[in-house]
């Protein structure tokens, strides 16, 4: 019949090797009897003692961070290397209750060899960009990794030697914040990570910015550890100042344009807006991001200007422009018309465009854009539109091929109308009866053209006209149109005037290349409509014959 097996702890009494237990705080909870034979210490006088205790003191923030080879104070006083890798239980919560491990004296390994061990735990520290520390309260760092003294000019044993030394080279302006987190850890109840920014005072007198990622370890009935690592993050907080101090300029400067601001993710289709915009487009209440970005814009550009606004900003995305600019009516949120300027550009990863930024300006308080008498657009709103007609008919048949279809609806005309007569109704009725006479004819052209036509006034009482989708014949059509309505006699007041217009017809059939040729050859027209009572007169280029002219009255 077999012995009975021994029990666990009686096991433990027959091991030759010492076994040691701790609790969460490093007291002594179980020595068995080979701890006196190895360390010459009872084991009555060690049990309830820290194990710190019998540590040499500069191996006790190495141990205690996990490195397991240590100097160990036996009972003559010496130490000797010990090995002992311990090993901790947690509870359910993974708090350490207690470690256990088994200690083993490496004297038999020469000194040299267990220096080569501790400077490879330290080279692995140097490899880490930043400062490794421990601290305790009333003592101060327990360890800190050499780098310190290759970030900040401090030598270990510097920071080390005072326990108040991190608080006296913390920056005074940084200093109170930093004391509200440092002793919150000291004195908190539960362990937790934390991080703070602030910036250290270098031996040398350098400011160094850092950011100290932390973690305090509390331990029932010992004073609270934290662990850290500072890390030098003096260029990165320098650029973010920078460009703190660049957003807070371009936000001054977007304030005095008094334009509004819009950023939109190509990729996620949201669009941010600023409150300037959203008070321009008449939505002061709405918020500063729209998810559907073009479902947004669609809400607020006139139905007649969609196809027009979509085909600036896509031949910008296609490269055909560096940038976009294109002038609108919305409809503001009380229902108002206005004309708006929306410009921006595009910024483009492996040539994908994935994100647009610009700016919206209210046309009407550009008075140069915008005719506050007539309530028109201006000479450069109209420059603007023709431009863009000038471009997409140019490209039209780059994109077929051939020249473009009787039914192109890149084609268009420019119109150019001066009243007859109007100095002599300024002279003898006055000015004010001028303004009211300018208001009407404005309000005469807007009737006799689409809503996808452009009526803008240039200066005095000259006025222009941008017809679209309009064939060379249509367009002398509609000019005579204009003509038989402009003719008809004005009621202002208590007068009636009668006051006609001479009107230069091009069309886009003469093939220009710039705006100004265009803006000159409806002048030209104009001019001889004027001089030779005709009316209208419509420009065309003659066929085979370079530079040669002719007029069809």
């Amino acid at each position: 019949m077999s012995a009975p097996p021994t029990p666990p702890g009686e096991l433990l009494q027959l091991l030759p090797e010492a076994v040691v237990q701790t609790d969460a705080l490093w007291t002594i909870t179980y020595l068995n009897p080979a701890w006196q034979k190895l360390t010459g210490h009872a084991v009555d006088g060690a049990l309830g003692r820290s194990l710190l205790d019998f540590v040499h003191p500069d191996d006790t923030g190495t141990l205690r961070s996990g490195m397991p080879v240590f100097r160990l104070r036996v009972a003559d006083g010496n130490y000797r290397w010990m090995r002992l890798q311990m090993h901790p239980k947690t509870d359910d919560a993974d708090r350490v209750i207690s470690r256990q491990g088994v200690l083993i004296e490496i004297t038999e390994i020469t000194e040299q060899v267990l220096i080569e061990v501790r400077q490879r735990f330290l080279r692995l520290l140097e490899t880490i960009d930043g400062v490794v520390w421990e601290a305790e309260l009333g003592v101060g760092n327990t360890f800190l990794s050499p780098q310190v003294e290759r970030l900040f000019g401090y030598s270990v044993e510097e920071w080390r030697a005072d326990p108040g030394f991190w608080r006296q080279h913390v920056h005074p302006d940084d200093l109170p914040a930093a004391l509200v987190i440092d002793d919150a850890a000291y004195h908190a109840t539960h362990s937790y990570a934390y991080e703070m920014s602030y910036r250290l005072i270098a031996k040398s007198g350098r400011v160094v910015w850092v950011r100290d990622l932390c973690r305090v370890d509390v331990e029932e009935g010992r004073p609270n550890r934290m662990i850290g690592l500072m890390i030098d993050v003096t260029q990165q907080k320098n650029t973010e100042l920078e460009l703190l101090e660049s957003d807070n300029r371009y936000a001054l400067a977007t304030r005095g344009s008094n334009d509004g601001i819009w950023d939109w993710n190509l990729q996620t289709g949201v669009l941010h807006v600023s409150a300037r915009f959203n008070e321009i487009v008449g939505l002061e209440d709405a918020g500063p991001l729209h998810d559907d970005a073009w479902h947004f814009l669609q809400q607020l550009i006139d139905p007649d200007d969609h196809e027009r606004v979509q085909a600036a900003y896509r031949r910008h995305l296609a490269g055909h422009r560096p940038n976009f600019s294109v002038d609108f009516r919305a409809r503001q949120g009380s229902g108002r018309l206005v004309w708006l300027n929306w410009r921006g550009v595009a910024q483009f990863e492996d040539g994908i465009a994935v994100r647009m930024a610009g700016s919206l300006s209210d046309l009407a308080e550009r008075g140069s854009s915008y005719d506050a008498l007539t309530h028109l657009p201006g000479r450069p709103l109209f420059r603007d539109r023709l431009e863009h007609a000038i471009a997409l008919h140019r490209d039209a048949p780059a994109a077929s091929g051939d020249a473009p279809p009787p039914g192109d609806t890149t084609r268009f005309a420019v119109l150019l109308l001066d009243l007859d007569r109007f100095k002599a109704v300024n002279d003898t009725l006055g000015h004010h009866v001028g303004d009211q006479l300018l208001q009407q004819v404005a309000r005469r052209l807007e009737s006799c053209v689409r809503p996808v036509d452009l009526v803008a006034r240039m200066s005095g009482d000259e006025f222009n006209v941008l017809l679209e989708s309009v064939d060379h014949a249509g367009a002398a059509e509609r000019a005579w149109e204009i003509s038989v309505a402009l003719s008809a006699p004005y009621l202002i007041g208590p007068h009636t005037v009668t006051c006609g217009a001479s009107i230069g017809v091009v069309s886009s059939q003469a093939g220009f290349a710039t705006t100004d040729d265009y803006l000159r050859a409806a002048d030209a027209a104009m001019y001889r409509a004027k001089n030779h009572a005709l009316g209208v007169c419509v420009f065309s280029e003659k066929e085979g014959t370079r530079g040669g002219v002719r007029f069809i009255q």
